[in-house]
């Protein structure tokens, strides 16, 4: 299939060329009717946004130009079969649990997951099996599930229905998985990937390998984080050898928005096109412009990058760390000032994610650079937030929750003082955002040491999704009973 074909984005051109005039949603009218004040960034795109009339075919039942969208996204990640997804990864996440996983289920999962994956195991009812990664001391970031923990944790719980992995994570951190994923095969048990940072893998090198290519059974890419598509478009794939793709389809229809924006799809069309017409050229280029930029930055006094403890990094993260002098959240806001705006901080770390580019073509990495040596300067006349050696849970690397989901909804809670709170069970989880990893899952009993890294969280501005009562200090939890 030619992977230059770009069949729905064509096909809304074609409808727009042809000046239709509308009496059906969506109420701008093809954009002749909005606010004059919007016309200037909004007109042209929405000309496109349009809804399922002839010839634009329908997310739900496609059949015509985005049933070709799709087949030809399936043919460049060679899986059985794709579905472009307007909802985010989280709506992938969400199908991909709900569509293979059933109530009572014992599901293996990879404790540094993100929120929408505890999300769905909430929703399916299902028994979560946490497996917890390796830690990055130096920088105080997890990295992958190691092999034998997975091992461990398929001979233990030997009715598992399903791993979900993390591949890679939000900085940019994985291992082969070929042989995790055929463990799990061996032992009955199907595989489900967030694989929301890595769309770009199926290009090959310079980039790592795809999950789908390893052999995992479904995997959910966001096409928005590194592919240039619109805010919200990822893909959600069916692997080769998956023998049972379940309920999938059933539930896109059901948690999708039936009125799928057509922008969004369009841009996905554009996107598995862009990435799938990449030339040796364009990634040898890719590669060398990043990789001069990064030994620009690690030249810079004050800041070193990320290398992993083991594994592989993504050519397209680039993650900075300061000389122990200032925080992550100090640099990223002198950043700011410059006009430079990053993916995330954490207390140690500042994380930067990177363009593909075409051969020739240009970008602003020596802003950056020169931001970057404004920003050390600065930052070492402030206050130093000092982080300590990052504090592991001491939880097993394979554990469960303390209460099932129906005995959460049958408890009451209340809140309490971070200091009181140990040896209680939390009510809530509190999800430090980006990256969206959840720090302290809703059911989990809760230790000293997780308490004092979540003081230190707060104390360190942190911003947080799912924390009811952090301005007092207070975490949720259920009474005892």
């Amino acid at each position: 299939m030619k992977q230059e074909h770009t069949p729905l984005y064509d096909a809304l051109k074609r409808f727009a060329d042809e000046k239709p005039v509308s009496f059906h949603v969506p109420g701008h009218k093809n954009g002749q009717v909005f606010l004059d004040k919007g016309n200037d960034y909004f007109g042209q795109i929405l000309k496109l946004d349009g809804t399922e009339l002839e010839g634009l075919d329908d997310l739900h039942e496609p059949e015509g130009v985005i049933k070709e969208a799709e087949e030809l996204l399936s043919a460049l990640y060679d899986s059985q079969q794709s579905f472009f997804l307007v909802n985010g990864s989280t709506v992938g996440n969400l199908a991909m649990v709900l569509g293979t996983c059933k109530a009572g289920d014992t599901v293996l999962v990879q404790r540094n997951c993100h929120k929408s994956i505890m999300n769905a195991l909430e929703l399916a009812r299902v028994k979560p099996v946490f497996l917890s990664p390796r830690y990055n001391d130096e920088w105080g970031t997890a990295e992958e599930v190691e092999f034998t923990t997975v091992q461990s944790a398929l001979d233990t719980y030997v009715d598992a229905k399903a791993l979900i992995l993390t591949y890679p994570t939000y900085y940019g951190i994985g291992e082969d998985l070929t042989e995790t994923i055929h463990l799990a095969h061996e032992h009955g048990v199907q595989v489900l990937v967030d694989e929301a940072h890595g769309a770009h893998f199926i290009a090959g090198e310079p980039f790592m390998k795809s999950s789908l290519a390893m052999g995992a059974d479904y995997v959910v890419q966001s096409a928005h984080k590194t592919l240039p598509a619109m805010t919200m478009g990822s893909y959600l794939h069916i692997g080769q050898n998956c023998r049972f793709p379940h309920n999938i389809k059933e539930y896109l229809q059901i948690l999708q928005s039936s009125s799928p924006s057509y922008p969004i799809m369009a841009s996905l069309d554009l996107a598995r096109s862009f990435l799938g017409t990449l030339t040796k050229e364009d990634l040898d280029y890719t590669k060398s412009c990043i990789e001069a930029f990064k030994k620009e930055l690690s030249a810079l006094e004050g800041i070193k990058l990320l290398q992993p403890a083991r594994g592989s990094a993504d050519l397209l993260k680039a993650v900075l760390q300061s000389d122990g002098t200032y925080s992550g959240f100090t640099l990223q806001e002198e950043l700011r000032k410059e006009h430079i705006y990053t993916e995330l901080a954490d207390i140690r770390n500042v994380l930067l994610v990177l363009p593909i580019l075409k051969a020739g073509q240009d970008y602003p990495f020596e802003q950056m650079v020169l931001a970057c040596k404004k920003a050390v300067r600065r930052s070492k006349t402030q206050e130093s937030i000092q982080s300590g050696k990052v504090i592991v849970d001491e939880d097993a690397k394979v554990s469960t929750l303390a209460l099932t989901y129906d005995e959460m909804a049958s408890r009451k809670e209340r809140s309490l003082p971070f200091a009181e709170s140990a040896g209680f069970i939390a009510a809530e989880t509190i999800i430090p955002y980006p990256p969206g990893i959840p720090f302290i899952i809703k059911g989990e009993r809760l230790s000293e040491s997780k308490l004092k890294q979540l003081q230190e969280l707060v104390e360190a501005g942190t911003h947080f999704h799912g924390f009811k009562d952090e301005a007092q200090k207070k975490i949720a939890v259920y009474d005892k009973i």
